[in-house]
């Protein structure tokens, strides 16, 4: 369960989390302007900054990061490529199904490393 000593790396993740998450659709932004298309990118850069600050495994922040992963997935694109018949993100949520497959996949793949790189890692280093 969550208890107080969670909480300090708790607020650390979640200050992690909105830093890559910023981080990371300026990135998407500055390569999609170089003609590529790094979708993933945004969600991965926040479970990464949540498991870089929180330096614990907390099950509930990899959760949480997974799914505002998928939401910022998913605003990103409706950001970037909002549909043309109607632009509002409304629409959007109700029609998202029409997404390319390829779209759709790299936002459930960016979900899901946002929710395991916000996991970090609890094992020792190895030195030989």
């Amino acid at each position: 369960m969550f208890d107080a000593q969670d909480l300090r790396p708790m607020a650390l993740g979640v200050l992690g989390a909105a830093v890559g998450g910023y981080v990371g659709y300026q990135l998407f932004v500055w390569i999609l302007s170089q003609g590529l298309y790094a979708i993933i990118l945004p969600p991965s850069l926040l479970g990464l900054g949540a498991g870089l600050l929180a330096r614990r495994r907390l099950m509930p922040l990899a959760v949480l990061c997974g799914l505002a992963g998928l939401w910022l997935g998913l605003f990103v694109e409706w950001k970037t490529f909002p549909f043309i018949a109607d632009g509002s993100w409304q629409y959007f949520l109700t029609h998202v199904y029409q997404l390319k497959p390829i779209s759709l996949i790299m936002i459930a793949l960016g979900a899901f490393f946002s929710y395991r790189l916000a996991l970090g890692s609890d094992r020792q280093s190895v030195v030989l």
